[in-house]
């Protein structure tokens, strides 16, 4: 059977009366159906359901509406955000956060300072990837804001910018009170390579949580780190093996040679992703001071630290 394609005027005239039908169900098949067309004409029609009074096709118009981008469906999705219904308030946090157009935050840049929390963070989860400028002084003082979900994703805001005069803020949030804050901007300062940045990130490296640990060793090893990459070297002992994992890498990118040793004590862990990782930052440095270590390894039990292995060796020769 030949498809055909959804073009004429009068489907969308049929579905326009499925939307006033006094069954839901009917009503939430026509949302369905419109959002099938991927016809942006068919935005004003699911808009028409944002105050429907069955939630079930407010759900369905918030999941449908993520399909499409611009001012038109962003606005509708805003109306769902602000829901009664917890799950059509999510879908429509859902569906923000995969608009692309940038005209599409206006209506988000007024609901970041909202009295109910949800409504907060799921604007600033929009706002993120538009990357507007006009959106950093909203993100910034969402950064104050009292719930730390709602500080996250204003973080993100102002992280995805990338501008320089946003650090400071970037590097408060470093010390906030609430780890998951303190990940995300330190993760956020990967853009900088201003000697303020990376005094942050060294000062992450003995932060409290593994994971802003984790995070801050990390975005070392893309920074222009110098004599002070020589400060990842004390992550190795780390109680957490994902610390050491990205100690290892960033050593191996930045190329210490002074940490070949500590980085080959790693082989000798029992954790598959640590030996895997210790040889390829050993390759990465290239000293032949490393081939003892190696050729230990030659046969380790796990395929993917023998590739490593045996790509290390072959780069130092």
């Amino acid at each position: 059977m030949m498809f055909e394609p959804f073009e004429e005027e009068s489907d969308f005239d049929d579905l326009a009366v499925r939307l006033a039908d006094p069954d839901a169900a009917v009503r939430r098949v026509a949302v369905m159906e419109l959002a099938d067309t991927a016809d942006p004409e068919a935005i004003p029609l699911i808009a028409t359901t944002v105050t429907d009074d069955s939630p079930e096709v407010r759900l369905q118009a918030a999941i449908a509406l993520g399909e499409f981008d611009g001012l038109e469906a962003s606005t509708a999705l805003c109306i769902l955000l602000q829901d009664e219904d917890g799950r059509v308030a999510q879908a429509s946090s859902d569906s923000l956060a995969e608009l692309k157009d940038p005209l599409s935050a206006d209506p988000l840049l007024a609901l970041t300072a909202h009295e109910n929390e949800k409504v907060r963070e799921g604007a600033l989860l929009g706002l993120k990837q538009l990357r507007r400028q006009d959106a950093m002084a909203n993100g910034i003082e969402a950064m104050k804001d009292p719930v730390a979900a709602v500080r996250i994703q204003a973080v993100g805001v102002v992280g995805y910018l990338k501008a320089e005069e946003a650090l400071p803020a970037l590097i408060a949030a470093c010390r906030d009170e609430d780890s998951g804050v303190r990940r995300t901007a330190v993760g956020a300062l990967a853009f900088s390579k201003s000697s303020h940045a990376k005094d942050a990130l060294l000062a992450a490296f003995g932060d409290a949580h593994w994971a802003v640990r984790e995070v801050a060793a990390e975005v070392f090893g893309k920074s222009t780190a110098g004599d002070d990459a020589k400060a990842l070297v004390p992550l190795l002992d780390d109680a957490y093996w994902q610390v050491r994992v990205k100690a290892v890498r960033s050593l191996g990118k930045l190329k210490v040679v002074a940490a070949v040793d500590r980085i080959a004590a790693q082989l000798d862990e029992l954790t598959s992703n640590l030996r895997k990782e210790a040889a390829a930052a050993l390759g990465e440095i290239a000293d032949r001071s490393a081939l003892p270590y190696l050729e230990k390894l030659v046969d380790d039990p796990d395929p993917d630290v023998r590739k490593n292995v045996r790509w290390a060796l072959g780069r130092i020769g």
